[in-house]
């Protein structure tokens, strides 16, 4: 089994190809985040910018793996109105005890990204390993694809060099 799982929330398709374009270059594994209630048409926009604004958790359904299976979990979510989209937030709320390290990808129209890492570290207690932005013009154009490689090539780096690395090891009570 893998050591790192990618779990992803897209609403217009975008965090998904983004997604799939890190498991593809990486070859972990991809776990998705749905919305119980769809967000079709003027109204489900308009859902999108409130659940930000009021920092809303609205229902989802999880279609993946248990995360805690894994070393770590990127996630990767749209910005909605400077903040972490509502779907995400929830998902980190309820499972944020039992996730392993976290890293954070967000999409984004221009800004906004700090304060998805900002909430993220404040619902999980601890702030995210790496966190990296990319707008939507990135992912759209696939100039996205070199650095999306070098934060998967770090994220794993980061996992290896924890497993290394035992304190215990070099204790000299450990003799």
């Amino acid at each position: 089994m893998n050591n790192v799982l990618v779990i992803v929330y897209s609403y217009t398709g975008t965090c998904r190809r983004l997604a799939q374009l890190l498991c593809s270059q990486q070859g972990w594994e991809m776990a998705e985040i749905h919305d119980l209630h769809p967000r079709s048409g003027a109204l489900g926009n308009w859902r999108c910018l409130i659940d930000s604004f009021f920092r809303r958790m609205p229902a989802i359904r999880y279609d993946g793996p248990p995360p805690g299976d894994y070393k770590a979990v990127v996630l990767v979510s749209p910005i909605w109105g400077l903040r972490l989209a509502g779907p995400m937030r929830t998902f980190v709320d309820r499972k944020g005890a039992r996730l392993p390290d976290v890293a954070l990808i967000s999409v984004m129209g221009g800004r906004g990204a700090p304060n998805a890492v900002a909430e993220v570290g404040k619902r999980l207690g601890r702030a995210p390993i790496l966190s990296t932005a990319f707008t939507m013009h990135e992912v759209d154009d696939g100039s996205c694809a070199a650095r999306l490689q070098a934060f998967g090539t770090a994220v794993q780096s980061a996992e290896d060099s924890r497993a290394v690395v035992r304190p215990a090891t070099l204790s000299p009570q450990a003799v």
